[in-house]
């Protein structure tokens, strides 16, 4: 493989922007995208998979090549020359490059590579929360799979057309698809490609959205008709799901603390054909108290540490804080408290996160159901998705119902 100037600068230039000055992996990696309107397919997946490669293994690397964060310029061309030897990528003769002690570098991979922080590349602090909450034999390949480059999962919007029918279109625009068993509406690409410039997605034939995610919609037990309250509807992957499952019909009432987030939803729904959902921003509590015992059902999608999710988010396990997870919990506990009473009396709710840590989900559980506010609910089931055993991102999910 031989490396072209262009491309590795805007590797350098992304990965400072990420370490040095706290910008999101993906809003690097799409400003990087940008820099050439000539580079072809090859061209960008080299840039884009390369800064997630280092950024996913920026503590092993960095302890290889003895360097530390804010990163220098040249600290990130070691970075860099790394990733090339472990990759048994030929190194250029550029003057940014130095010497390069091969067999050392292969060495210390060796060595790291038997600690499990080193070799899985986290903060010791996660390492340790990981251990202490899932043990040792769960924690190690849990770890192992989460730092597994994210598959592309469609979902299928029901809505306009059938998976069967989405693969056969696809495949016309030279992407190649596979069904998922036990995943009713998902599509997965046989090899990386931008489904977003597809007139399939123009047409609001699929979602991008993992398999672990897919589930959640579903777990709500939802059926046309119904008034559903998404209480942290984000940007609404899961609100759209609901809405198809729906077939259209009923009431879906999209809620988060974000306008801009739901001004996103609006806009994804318009192309998805979608048209029950209203969308509130929660900017008091009287929105909540309005809708208090008036739902069918209700989806917490809580805000959480994101841990189930690193795949695709790697640079989160650098920003990601032990504060914050306190913080959280404390959060997750009372957006539980408060908008469980939305739910109308023989209504269900459902609890979900992007976390594999117990903290963040049965054991929230059992706290609600231990206190006043759960007292009116009883536990009908939960769902913990784990990244080794599953293949896709870990989740949980709880599904309780209101007597």
């Amino acid at each position: 493989m031989r490396l072209h100037r262009n491309l590795v600068y805007a590797v350098i230039d992304s990965l400072r922007d990420i370490f040095n000055e706290d910008v999101y992996a993906d809003k690097a990696v799409e400003q990087a995208l940008k820099r050439d309107k000539r580079w072809g397919a090859r061209d960008r997946k080299f840039v884009a998979e390369t800064i997630y490669d280092i950024v996913r293994w920026k503590r092993l690397y960095a302890e290889i090549a003895n360097v530390k964060a804010p990163f220098s310029r040249p600290d990130l061309w070691r970075l860099f020359a790394v990733w090339c030897v472990l990759k048994g990528i030929q190194l250029p003769d550029w003057n940014q490059i130095e010497p390069t002690p091969n067999r050392r570098i292969k060495g210390k991979f060796d060595e790291l590579s038997k600690i499990r922080k080193f070799r899985e590349s986290i903060p010791d602090w996660i390492d340790e929360v990981g251990l202490k909450e899932l043990g040792e034999e769960v924690w190690t390949k849990e770890i192992a799979a989460l730092n597994k480059q994210a598959d592309v999962i469609l979902r299928t919007n029901t809505l306009s057309i059938s998976k069967e029918k989405l693969q056969k279109i696809l495949a016309t625009e030279q992407i190649e698809t596979e069904f998922i068993k036990g995943y009713d509406d998902a599509l997965k690409l046989k090899e990386r490609a931008n489904v977003f410039k597809t007139q399939a997605f123009k047409k609001g034939y699929f979602e991008v959205q993992d398999a672990s995610s897919q589930l959640v919609a579903a777990y709500l037990e939802v059926e046309p008709g119904m008034k559903v309250v998404d209480t942290c509807a984000g940007a609404g992957g899961k609100t759209l799901h609901i809405a198809s499952l729906m077939k259209n019909k009923g009431q879906i009432i999209a809620m988060d603390i974000y306008e801009s987030k739901l001004k996103k939803l609006k806009v994804r729904a318009r192309r998805n054909g979608v048209h029950n959902i209203d969308t509130r921003v929660i900017d008091s509590n009287k929105v909540i108290k309005k809708l208090h015992d008036k739902a069918d059902r209700v989806l917490i999608d809580a805000p959480c540490s994101g841990l189930g999710v690193i795949r695709r988010n790697p640079d989160s396990k650098w920003k990601l804080e032990p504060e914050f997870l306190d913080h959280i919990r404390e959060t997750q506990q009372d957006v539980l408290q408060q908008y469980s009473k939305m739910v109308k009396p023989g209504g269900k709710l459902v609890y979900a996160t992007c976390s594999v840590l117990p903290s963040e989900n049965q054991q929230q559980i059992q706290f609600f159901l231990a206190s006043d506010a759960g007292k009116d609910f009883t536990f009908v089931k939960d769902n913990k998705v784990l990244a080794h055993k599953s293949g896709y991102d870990g989740f949980y999910m709880a599904l309780l119902e209101k007597k």
